[in-house]
C-alpha cells in the first residue's frame, strides 16, 4: 500500500503539470492558427513566464500562512510542550483537554471531553513520519480510559502501516497539513474576539 500523498505534494505536483500545460497548449493553438512555430515559441514563452510568476505569489503567499500558523514554533518544542500547546488548541475548539502524566499515560497524552464524548489524544512531534506504535497506543488508550474514539496528532505525517492500522481500528489521524489548518483556526478566531473586545472598549469609551 503506497504512502498518502501530502495535502502539500499533491499541490506541489498540480502546479508543476500546469507550468508545462501553459506551455503545450497555447504553443499548438499558436501553431495551429499561424502555423509559425517562431510565433507559436514566442507565445508558450510568455505564458510560461506569467505561469511562473503566478506559482511564485503562490508560494509566498503559503510561507505566509505557515508563518502565521505558528508550525515552525511546534516544529522546535519538546514533547512536553507539545502535549500542552493541543490542550490550548482543542480548548479553542470547545473542547475540556486534559493533559495527562508523562508516566503511566496509558497511551493517551490528552483526554478530551465534549457533549458528553471522552477522546483520548496521543501526541507525536517528530521529525519523521509516525508509525503503527502510536496508533497501537491510543488504541489501548480508548479501552482504558473509556474513550468513545482515540486521535494521533503529529507535526509531521504518518506510514503507509499507520494509515492502514488506523482506517481498520476507526483511529482519526491528524497530520501536518490538518494541524496547520487547525492551527489558523484558533488564530483567526482570537484575533476575531481580540477585534471585537477592543472595538466594544472603543465603544463603552
Amino acid at each position: 500500500m503506497a504512502r498518502r500523498k501530502s495535502k502539500a505534494k499533491q499541490q506541489e505536483e498540480f502546479l508543476q503539470a500546469v507550468l508545462g500545460a501553459s506551455f503545450v497548449f497555447p504553443s499548438l493553438l499558436t501553431y495551429m492558427v499561424t502555423s509559425s512555430l517562431q510565433i507559436a515559441g514566442i507565445v508558450g514563452g510568455v505564458c510560461v513566464v506569467a505561469s511562473i510568476c503566478f506559482m511564485i505569489h503562490i508560494a509566498n503567499l503559503k510561507r505566509e500562512r505557515l508563518k502565521r500558523s505558528g508550525i515552525a514554533e511546534i516544529d522546535k518544542m519538546d514533547g512536553i510542550q507539545f502535549e500542552k500547546y493541543l490542550g490550548h488548541l482543542f480548548r479553542s475548539q470547545g473542547y475540556k483537554a486534559e493533559v495527562t502524566q508523562a508516566a503511566g499515560d496509558y497511551g493517551a497524552d490528552l483526554v478530551l471531553t465534549k457533549d458528553s464524548k471522552r477522546i483520548v489524544v496521543q501526541a507525536k512531534r517528530y521529525s519523521k513520519n509516525v508509525g503503527l506504535k502510536a496508533v497501537q497506543e491510543v488504541q489501548g488508550a480508548i479501552a482504558h480510559y473509556r474513550a468513545s474514539s482515540g486521535w494521533v496528532v503529529t507535526n509531521s505525517d504518518y506510514t503507509a502501516q499507520a494509515f492502514k492500522l488506523a482506517k481498520s481500528n476507526g483511529v482519526r489521524l491528524i497530520n501536518r497539513d490538518e494541524l496547520i489548518e487547525m492551527l489558523l483556526q484558533m488564530k483567526d478566531k482570537l484575533s476575531g474576539a481580540k477585534s471585537a473586545a477592543t472595538a466594544e472598549k472603543k465603544t463603552s469609551a
